[in-house]
């Protein structure tokens, strides 16, 4: 089992290479599309939160990366998308061996986002 990570940096740096370069460019199109998110470790996982409330997650394993937004029933909706991808109710792999969807990986970023703006204008009105 790894340490307790103390930043997103260090996470990735007890990574194995192929999972180094994934997640070096996952957080690069996370943090590029999420430009207002704050990073953080949450779960021993990198993280981002958004208005209040966690983004997504995303993690290194032996043989894939692994993406989890937070939001199971996104999965479901996104069926068609990730046909092509490894998934289960919370989480979408990406194999190293394949390049990483940056559209797609963006997309999910930005529902998320329209997501977490919406649960916090309704907690508002509350």
């Amino acid at each position: 089992m790894m340490a307790e990570p103390a930043n997103i940096d260090e996470y990735i740096s007890f990574q194995n290479d192929s999972a180094k370069v994934m997640l070096a460019k996952m957080r690069q199109i996370i943090n590029a599309v999420a430009k207002d998110a704050d990073e953080i470790i949450s779960y021993n996982m990198p993280a981002l939160k958004y208005k209040g409330r966690i983004l997504v997650y995303y993690a290194g394993f032996q043989n894939h990366c692994s993406l989890f937004p937070a939001n199971s029933s996104l999965i479901a909706d996104l069926k068609e998308e990730l046909k092509n991808y490894k998934t289960s109710k919370g989480t979408i792999q990406f194999d190293f061996n394949k390049p990483l969807p940056i559209t797609l990986i963006k997309k999910i970023v930005k529902i998320r986002m329209k997501q977490n703006e919406a649960k916090q204008a309704a907690k508002r009105k509350k």
